[in-house]
C-alpha cells in the first residue's frame, strides 16, 4: 500500500523527491501518512478533495483485501 500510495503522489506533483509516506500499523488499522512540499499539497488534495478522496479508496480497496483498514492523511 505505501509503494502505491507513493508512486500515485509522486506523478501528481512538481518535486517528487519530497514525497514520503510514513505508516503507523496498528492491530486492525493501518495509518498512511502522506508527505509532500508545501506548494504542492494542492495537487494531492484536488479540486473539492475529488484526488484525495480517489487515493483514499484506492488504498482502502487494497487494505480490504488484506483484511485491514486504511486511513490516509495528507500532511506538508
Amino acid at each position: 500500500m505505501k509503494e502505491i500510495l507513493e508512486t500515485c503522489a509522486k506523478a501528481l506533483v512538481d518535486n517528487p523527491s519530497a514525497v514520503n509516506v510514513d505508516v503507523v500499523e496498528g492491530e486492525r488499522t493501518i495509518i498512511l501518512q502522506l508527505k509532500v512540499a508545501p506548494e504542492d499539497v494542492g495537487k494531492v488534495i484536488g479540486k473539492q478533495g475529488r484526488i484525495a478522496q480517489a487515493l483514499r479508496t484506492l488504498i482502502r480497496a487494497v487494505a480490504v483485501k488484506k483484511g485491514k483498514r486504511a486511513i490516509v492523511e495528507i500532511l506538508d
